[in-house]
C-alpha cells in the first residue's frame, strides 16, 4: 500500500532531489520555460508554485523564505520584481506543463513546463480582462445602460 506517499522522489536522495528542483526552478525563473521529463516537471510544479505565491508579497520574511528554497540571489530577485507583477492579479496556476513526446535515447517522456503569463502564443488573442467583483447583483451594470439610451432617445426627439 502507498498511503500518504505523495512525494515522487525521482530515484534521488532528499538533498540531491532538492538542490536539483531548486537548480530547475532558478532555470525556469529565468528562461521562462525549460524541457524535462514529465514525472521532473510535475515535482517542479509543486516545488515552484508556492514560491510564486509567496513573490507577490514582497516582504523581508518572504524574500528570505523563497531564498533558502532557490539558493540563487539572481533568481530571487527576478522572481520578486519581474514575474510577482505579471502574475499579481492570478489566484494561483502559474506554470503549463506541455508534453513533447519521448526522447530519442531512453524513449522517457519529455515535457515542457513554462510560466504562463510568459507565453505570447496563448495570450495574444485573450484581451485583457476587467477585474470584476461578484458582491452584488444590483451592481449598476445593466441599469447604467438603458437610461443612457434613454437620453440619446429624448435628445434626437428635441
Amino acid at each position: 500500500m502507498r498511503h500518504g506517499k505523495k512525494i515522487n522522489h525521482l530515484g534521488r536522495k532528499t538533498a540531491h532531489r532538492r538542490s536539483m528542483l531548486a537548480n530547475m526552478a532558478c532555470s525556469l525563473i529565468e528562461h521562462k520555460r525549460i524541457n524535462t521529463t514529465v514525472a521532473k516537471a510535475k515535482a517542479l510544479k509543486r516545488f515552484v508554485e508556492p514560491l510564486v505565491t509567496k513573490s507577490k508579497e514582497d516582504t523581508t520574511h518572504n524574500r528570505r523564505i523563497v531564498f533558502s528554497r532557490l539558493r540563487q540571489k539572481d533568481a530571487v530577485t527576478e522572481l520578486f520584481r519581474e514575474v510577482a507583477v505579471k502574475v499579481g492579479d492570478r489566484p494561483g496556476g502559474y506554470t503549463r506543463i506541455i508534453k513533447l513526446g519521448n526522447r530519442l535515447g531512453d524513449n522517457a517522456e519529455m515535457a515542457m513546463i513554462e510560466l504562463v503569463d510568459y507565453n505570447e502564443l496563448y495570450n495574444a488573442g485573450k484581451p485583457k480582462k476587467k477585474k470584476s467583483t461578484r458582491r452584488s447583483r444590483r451592481g449598476g451594470g445593466a441599469a447604467d445602460v438603458a437610461p443612457a439610451s434613454d437620453t440619446k432617445a429624448n435628445k434626437e426627439e428635441e
